[in-house]
């Protein structure tokens, strides 16, 4: 004899009941304050500044042994963290000294805020080039380098306000709209536009043009051949193939990631010796010339929150804050995959954030977790954000007493250091996986690609998103449509 089990109906729910069941599921899938629930006034007050400042959860718990391992970590990231940030700080068309200042402060306020063990922070190319080619719309940074060094401040700003406004409001599901179709294209092609953006350091071009597509920059490449230097030229090659050596061997063997890590600062040391020695700047090797010594100066007087460019810095400030939390959230949460740890990704965005508002006040620009930084933070075996701390104190004596050094540091060298960083970017196989599985996904991401390469950058991505909104919602409404056909049907079967 067979058990037949009845099967209840659900409980009857409002639509209200309903409605607040799917704001809490969307806003408050991790329950926050479930671990308040029956704990003393005290245990409530560690418990909630544990939550929002991670170093005290982690903290008491930190060893020696932890330090040691986190100290060479720190030591690692910075010798890449000193080139990348002057070389960085120049694709934003801001002052070199500006991209160190931004590996300073911003990696100690991610310390205490971040949850992320792996993180390393600092600026980014994507997030450099975005802000360097939005500003230069209607600002030149040669001609009026002030005005222009003040929208880049209250452009973090602004990125620094939307990004900590996303993780208190829990608006984290906003970045879903940037798809892994639409990161892929706008990656590979932001890549190419900063490789060839290198063109005008690596063979030595003195009028090179403002704008960011391909045609106009090749266009500019070919009317000024009677400006190419050979001996940039013979520089960039023999420097560009060290660095791209360098990788290939510490992709081929992991554990030399050492090799890549100290490159490009090894490429700095070489380079500036050369050119001191033989005198490169009588030779048309140009050179990054005297920067100011000293740490950060306070630029909150330097904010501008009125006149005709505020809807500039705003505009700016929401995309690069959105690019560079979509990368940061994306390194941090594949690196603590890989080791087994959780990263709460509002928390992260308000860390992220918040170090921003702190970077727009004290002479940085946007900054978020780099992946090559990062990468090499996991491989050199960091334990903590401590790292961070690590990091953000070698650059620290690196701005107080070494900034003389690096006069004599060719421009050639830092565009060499730019195009093996951004290579990594262009993924291939990632891009053929998605012609396999998603026909659409791939023509979003063409769009993507062919925009920013074609047109601009903000305008690429900005079209790739909206292509992929447009696509959300036509699946909504035919979904809701085969619904209503469906409901019809069954209804003619009573009819």
């Amino acid at each position: 004899m067979e058990e037949v089990h009845h099967v209840v109906a659900p409980p009857h729910k409002s639509t209200f009941q309903k409605l607040k069941a799917r704001l809490k599921e969307t806003f408050f899938p991790d329950d926050p304050l479930r671990q308040f629930k029956g704990q003393p006034l005290k245990t409530k007050f560690v418990l909630g500044a544990q939550y929002f400042f991670p170093i005290l959860q982690w903290g008491p718990n930190y060893t020696f042994q932890l330090f040691k391992s986190d100290l060479i970590a720190g030591l690692t990231i910075a010798s890449l963290a000193i080139p990348q940030g002057i070389s960085y700080a120049k694709l934003a068309n801001l002052p070199p000294i500006v991209g160190l200042y931004s590996s300073f402060v911003p990696p100690l306020v991610y310390a205490v805020l971040g949850s992320s063990r792996d993180l390393a922070v600092g600026p980014v190319s994507i997030a450099s080039l975005v802000l360097g080619s939005m500003l230069r719309q209607e600002v030149s940074p040669t001609t009026d380098p002030l005005l222009f060094l003040q929208l880049a401040f209250t452009s973090t700003f602004f990125a620094g306000l939307f990004q900590a406004s996303l993780g208190i409001l829990r608006l984290g599901f906003i970045i879903d709209f940037l798809s892994k179709a639409i990161l892929i294209g706008f990656m590979a092609g932001a890549a190419i536009i900063v490789s060839l953006q290198q063109l005008k350091s690596l063979l030595g071009i003195t009028h090179f043009t403002k704008q960011m597509g391909l045609v106009p920059v090749m266009t500019s490449v070919f009317h000024n051949v009677h400006e190419w230097s050979w001996q940039t030229i013979l520089m960039g090659i023999c420097f560009l193939m060290l660095l791209l050596l360098a990788r290939h061997i510490s992709i081929r063997k992991p554990k030399l990631f050492w090799v890549s890590a100290g490159a490009p600062l090894v490429s700095v040391i070489i380079s500036t010796i050369l050119v001191f020695a033989i005198k490169g700047q009588n030779h048309g090797i140009s050179v990054i010339g005297k920067l100011q010594e000293g740490i950060n100066p306070p630029s909150w007087n330097m904010l501008r929150f009125h006149g005709s460019h505020l809807g500039l810095v705003i505009k700016t400030g929401i995309i690069t804050g959105i690019l560079s939390l979509t990368e940061g959230i994306a390194v941090g949460r594949t690196f603590a995959a890989l080791r087994n740890y959780k990263v709460d990704g509002n928390k992260e965005m308000m860390a992220i954030g918040f170090m921003n508002v702190v970077g727009s006040f004290t002479s940085c620009y946007v900054t978020t977790g780099a992946f090559s930084r990062s990468a090499v933070n996991n491989n050199a075996g960091a334990k903590s954000a401590v790292s961070n701390v690590v990091m953000s104190v070698t650059v620290m004596v690196t701005l107080l007493f070494l900034m003389p050094l690096f006069q004599y540091t060719p421009n050639v060298v830092l565009g060499a250091i730019i195009v093996t960083a951004v290579i990594g970017l262009i993924d291939i196989p990632a891009a053929c996986l998605i012609w396999r599985i998603d026909k659409f996904d791939f023509i979003v991401m063409l769009t993507a690609f062919f925009g920013v390469i074609f047109i601009s950058v903000q305008h690429g991505l900005a079209l790739a998103v909206s292509s992929r909104v447009s696509s959300c919602f036509s699946q909504i409404s035919s979904g809701f449509s085969m619904s209503l056909s469906l409901s019809g049907t069954s209804l003619n079967q009573y009819i």
